[in-house]
This record gives C-alpha cells, sequence and structure tokens, in this order.
C-alpha cells in the first residue's frame, strides 16, 4: 500500500493479512518506536481483548501480569517478549533485511490511531482498494486479455513463418521464433523470456512464463504489439528497428492506460492479488 508517500507492505499469514507496522511508523513524526505503544495500558487492553476473540491458546495469567504493570515507569516490553509469554498471534516480529513488526490488520489500524487519525483513514481507505481487487472483475478481464493476447499470438508467429523463417537455416527455425518474441519481450518487460526464467525459478516450477505475470494494461498493449510486430515484418523492417518502433509504441500506450486506470498496470501475483512482486 502507498499511504502519506509511505510504501506499506502486508504479508499473509494463516489466511489472514498483516500489515507491517514498522513501514507505518516512517509517517510519525519524530522518534518513537513500537514498543512506546506497547507500553500504553490502553494497548495491553485492546491487544487482550483481539487475541481472547481470536485466540484459544492466549496466556490469561501472563496478560494478567503485564497488564498490571502498565503505567509503571519501569515496565518495558518488547513485540518479541509479548508474544512469547502470551502465546499472541495479533503481532508478529519478523526477522532478516525484509522483517520487522507485522500486526494483524484490525490491531494495525488501531496502530493507526496512535500515528493519526487522518493517516489511519487512509490506511483502512487504501487496504479496501486493495482487497477490491482481489474480489472485483479484474482477474475475469485478466483472462480475457490473456486469451486475447494469445489469440494475436498466432497472428504475430504466422508472420514469422512468412517473412522470417523463408530466410534462415532449418536448424535456426526455432530459435527465430523464440528471438522475434523476445524483440515483444524487450519492448514491454523490459527483459528476455530467459531472463524472467532465472529470476522467477519458483514461477517457472510452476509452469507459468512472462507473460503469466502482466498486468491487465500489459497485456492490451502486448495485444497491440503482436499485431504490430506482424505488420514490421511484412514490411521487411530489419530487427532492430522492429524493436525500436515497438519500444516506443509500448511505452506510450502504457503510459496513457496507466492515466486511465492505474489499478490496471499492477502486475498479476495469482488468481486474486494484483501486486508487485518484487522478483
Amino acid at each position: 500500500m502507498q499511504v502519506s508517500d509511505n510504501e506499506i507492505s502486508i504479508k499473509s499469514f494463516d489466511g489472514e493479512d498483516y500489515i507491517s507496522l514498522t513501514d507505518m511508523l516512517r509517517s510519525k513524526e519524530g522518534v518513537f518506536f513500537i514498543d512506546s505503544w506497547l507500553r500504553n495500558r490502553n494497548t495491553v487492553e485492546f491487544l487482550g481483548v483481539w487475541e481472547s476473540m481470536y485466540n484459544p491458546n492466549f496466556n490469561y495469567v501472563e496478560f494478567d501480569v503485564i497488564k498490571s504493570k502498565t503505567g509503571l515507569n519501569s515496565f518495558k516490553i518488547s513485540v518479541k517478549e509479548w508474544v512469547e509469554k502470551t502465546n499472541a498471534i495479533g503481532l508478529k516480529a519478523m526477522p532478516g533485511r525484509y522483517g520487522g513488526t507485522y500486526a494483524h490488520k484490525d490491531i494495525a489500524f488501531e496502530f493507526g490511531t496512535w500515528i493519526s487519525p487522518t493517516f489511519k483513514l487512509y490506511l483502512i481507505k487504501d487496504y479496501q482498494r486493495l482487497k477490491e481487487i482481489e474480489n472485483n472483475q479484474y482477474n475475469l478481464e485478466w483472462n480475457v486479455r490473456r486469451v486475447l493476447a494469445s489469440s494475436t499470438y498466432t497472428i504475430h508467429t504466422d508472420a514469422v513463418k512468412e517473412h522470417i523463417i523463408p530466410t534462415v537455416m532449418p536448424w535456426n527455425v526455432g530459435y527465430k521464433y523464440a528471438s522475434e518474441a523476445d524483440i515483444i519481450n524487450l519492448a514491454l518487460f523490459g527483459m528476455t523470456a530467459k531472463e524472467w526464467r532465472d529470476r522467477n525459478k519458483v514461477r517457472v516450477k510452476s509452469g507459468e512464463n512472462i507473460r503469466d505475470t502482466a498486468s491487465i494494461n500489459e497485456l492490451l498493449v502486448l495485444e497491440n504489439l503482436q499485431m504490430k510486430s506482424a505488420e514490421l515484418m511484412e514490411e521487411k523492417l530489419p530487427p532492430k528497428e522492429r524493436y525500436e518502433t515497438l519500444f516506443e509504441m509500448a511505452n506510450r500506450q502504457k503510459e496513457a492506460l496507466s492515466k486511465i486506470d492505474p489499478i490496471k498496470s499492477l502486475k498479476r501475483l495469482d488468481d486474486e492479488t494484483y501486486l508487485e512482486s518484487g522478483e
């Protein structure tokens, strides 16, 4: 999510969304720490109520001990200690370079109030926007665009067969099909199919290719590029000039489409989520 000019990460644990409090904290002016929020009695009481509703293994004995100490100057507790002592599931301390403190969305929204009421409202609004993407017509539209892109790819390969293949030796036929497809891949995605496979080994194992993770807008542009590429091959334009023409066309169309509907420019992760994968 993008809230108050800050990128805020979301992770899924057991099918539930957890939002990065570490990322959210960047929006608060001054030097503050999550531990300071956790010392607050209202915070501890809220967390206790939430855990009692959703966590059957919550340790109430330890919770009562912690609650009795809130308000004392000497009281201090970290997220890790809170989780270990109470078996809490609402907060998670993630180690490593891309770690930090994550909270269940209910708790993250409460934490947003501590930053500012305005921030909380923007946080909820952007979260709802992402959930709408998961549940509305975008998945259907993506599938339709993918089918159409596959159809126009046939026109593209027919042009390769008619205008390119007769000029190469038989053992280079497969290579020419691939290289012509990669002219489009480079123009649209900025990488070849092989480069994408090298960066996305997990997706390759599941049978995906570079075009299966494209955004809706990219698939629309892909249809147009494949049709245009077929025309350029018929005009006997050299590969370098074809690439330059397609690259300019791709950028122009992507920019125009993103202004109409920026959400459709988000990468596709799976059937329900359209986000930049970072892979």
